[in-house]
């Protein structure tokens, strides 16, 4: 029993990033494989489902790729997930996201548990990160989508959504708004 108990805090230290997926991560999107992956290799647990605490504008660019932009007081207050990460899962997903070409930046975001917002009226806050549209870009896409955002990406944003390999060059086009 007190060994099962130290593995199991051994798995949660060896996960211990939040992170906070707001569009095709998510379960049901066109990029959750991802997540499942990482989760069958124990390297990703689902915490639940979440809010920002502020609102935030979250728009959809070139090929309906969501972009969380970092401008805290506009748009809505944003839905998506929570996971628990190792930090071999944020290797690969900072890979996947385009840290280091400039598509995304990883960045801190205060969450609230969707279900305790409603039923107690606050509750179940946490720090996690997330991947915001490059400022480089992220508020220019803001101000080319009218300054209206979504609550959430949904499966209406998703139907948009073109796969990398299905896109021209193979590339995430955000990055010619910029110079």
């Amino acid at each position: 029993m007190v060994m099962e108990r130290e593995s199991e805090k051994a798995k949660e230290k060896a996960k211990a990033k939040l992170m906070f997926a707001y569009g095709t991560l998510k379960q049901g999107f066109p990029n959750h494989y991802l997540m499942e992956e990482l989760m069958s290799k124990d390297e990703a647990v689902l915490i639940g489902r979440y809010m920002t605490q502020e609102a935030y504008p979250l728009v959809c660019g070139p090929h309906g790729i969501p972009y969380l932009i970092n401008l805290p007081g506009w748009g809505h207050r944003v839905k998506g997930e929570v996971y628990a990460v190792s930090e071999g899962a944020v290797v690969v997903l900072d890979e996947f996201e385009g840290v280091s070409v400039g598509c995304y930046e990883r960045l801190p975001v205060v969450v609230v548990e969707v279900e305790v917002e409603v039923e107690e009226g606050g509750g179940g806050r946490v720090e996690a990160e997330a991947y915001w549209g490059h400022r480089r870009f992220g508020e220019v896409l803001w101000k080319m989508k009218g300054e209206v955002g979504l609550k959430e990406y949904g499966e209406n944003e998703a139907r948009e959504y073109v796969r990398k390999e299905d896109r021209p060059g193979r590339r995430n086009t955000i990055l010619d708004l910029v110079p």
